[in-house]
């Protein structure tokens, strides 16, 4: 893989995973998580890197813009950024979660870090101009930051009836977290891009 080339004469890469309970693994044993699965896959995939989890349950976009000074170590290169699921759910203003992704993104292009921005697509529960401002705001501030942007982490799990948009079978019982499985087919899907993202850091 190309991700093999740009990483084989270089020290490992180290990512940080900075989001919620998505990326922390809520309710999974440690190694099935999102992180340790993700690490294993872009090792599997030809890529020399740590992903460090820096999730933390329950995380909205302002609890995240209050401590990614500190999540940001000087051992860090890159970074995958998803955060805003549990805005939605509090039904947070949108106008004031885009100035804390903002706010985030700034600190990364500071530090110099490549960052994937993640999008979580908001359900039309807040009605659809809520929708499309929440929506919207991760297609703007990935054009403003010039970083790549993922559509919608949980979109490998398919359309459902559930908050989370992703079918039964994948999710644990709240209906919102996903299963070991539901993050193996997650990991699947972004992987790809996490790889583009390392061989950005050539």
């Amino acid at each position: 893989m190309v991700a093999g080339c740009a990483t084989a004469d270089a020290d490992t890469i180290t990512i940080a995973a900075f989001g919620d309970s998505l990326t922390q693994g809520y309710g999974l044993p440690a190694q099935q998580g999102f992180v340790p699965q993700l690490e294993e896959w872009l090792r599997a995939n030809g890529a020399d890197v740590t992903v460090v989890n820096a999730g933390v349950s329950g995380d909205t976009t302002a609890g995240g813009l209050s401590r990614v000074d500190w999540a940001i170590t000087p051992e860090t290169d890159a970074m995958i950024l998803e955060l805003g699921a549990n805005d939605f759910l509090r039904g947070i203003d949108p106008a004031v979660s885009r100035e804390n992704l903002d706010g985030i993104l700034s600190v990364a292009d500071e530090a110099g870090l490549e960052t994937l921005l993640v999008a979580i697509p908001a359900s039309t529960n807040y009605g659809t101009e809520f929708k499309t401002q929440f929506d919207g705001m991760y297609v703007d501030l990935a054009e403003k930051y010039d970083v790549p942007l993922y559509p919608n982490f949980m979109e490998p799990l398919g359309e459902g009836e559930t908050v989370a948009g992703a079918a039964e079978q994948y999710l644990q019982s709240d209906g919102l977290h996903p299963t070991a499985e539901g993050v193996a087919l997650i990991v699947e899907g972004i992987g790809p891009s996490v790889l583009e993202l390392i061989e950005g850091l050539e």
